[in-house]
């Protein structure tokens, strides 16, 4: 381990071999840091945080805070973060609220400057949140999903795997799989080529995807209709059965995109194509 003498470190934490932690950053009680990670200047590990190996917290971060709940009495509630997990500078990740209850990141996410993440949410593996993402309390973000920056998510909204959504957005309702979306209030554009291909999704599975989005959000079918008609016209593959499941299952609901894109059925694809370079750009840069 390298520990510089000016941090300060709870005796009740846990440092996994060759650990790094930088001047002045703070490690409290009931922490465990995995083999490897690394805790920079100035960087706050406030207590019943887990973090995994081969982490990086920049500085400036703090995690494991309280909630930022008037409920919360101060209980034993946790922050569990898992492999690989690159936290940039100013990033704060809450405790839950419940006693015993857990906010969770996954293996593998990025979570760059000055972004939030609320008591009890939960990142699946490989989520990225840009620059000042807000996400309330109870969200739940799904494998892969990619949020841009100056993004905003109400408490309790879902937002499925492999979803993109463009920076600047804001949703109140759930964002479905394999979904790109963009806007205040963020409304469903198309499908998220890239990442599908990227992830191996070949081209008849992203075929039936397109088909079932279609008619989901761009054939004028109420959500009954167009449930049926999957069903009756798609072959029911994993991904076309998790999107189903995702749209049944959702209690916020999913805003329909705005009529004149019902109305005009190639805008869809035009706003797809439109941003495919633009959002491989991105993700190379990331």
């Amino acid at each position: 381990m390298n520990i510089h003498p000016t941090a300060i470190i709870d005796p009740s934490a846990e440092l996994g071999q060759g650990v790094e932690v930088g001047a002045h950053a703070y490690i409290g009680p009931h922490c465990k840091v995995g083999d490897g990670t690394r805790i920079y200047p100035n960087a706050v590990l406030q207590g019943y945080t887990t973090l995994g190996k081969n982490c990086q917290v920049s500085p400036g971060a703090v995690l494991g805070g309280f909630p930022q709940d008037v409920k919360f009495k101060e209980w034993p509630s946790y922050v569990q973060i898992g492999d690989n997990v690159l936290i940039r500078e100013c990033v704060t990740v809450n405790r839950a609220t419940g006693e015993n209850e857990a906010t969770i990141i996954g293996d593998g996410c990025m979570l760059m400057a000055y972004a939030h993440v609320a008591h009890n949410c939960v990142l699946g593996k490989e989520v990225i949140l840009a620059n000042s993402v807000q996400l309330g309390g109870h969200v739940e973000v799904g494998d892969y999903a990619f949020l841009g920056g100056i993004i905003a998510i109400h408490q309790f909204v879902k937002i499925g795997k492999l979803a993109i959504m463009s920076g600047g957005s804001a949703s109140r309702q759930d964002t479905p799989p394999f979904s790109m979306s963009d806007g205040r209030p963020s409304v469903i554009v198309g499908i998220n080529k890239v990442g599908l291909k990227r992830r191996g999704y070949d081209l008849a599975a992203r075929t039936r995807l397109k088909k079932a989005f279609n008619l989901l959000w761009f054939s004028g079918l109420n959500q009954k209709q167009a449930l049926e008609a999957i069903r009756n016209e798609i072959e029911m593959d994993e991904a076309v059965q998790e999107l189903v499941s995702f749209v049944e299952n959702s209690k916020r609901g999913i805003r329909r995109p705005h009529e004149e894109m019902r109305n005009d059925r190639e805008r869809p694809d035009a706003a797809v194509e439109a941003t495919d370079a633009l959002i491989e750009n991105l993700m190379e840069c990331n």
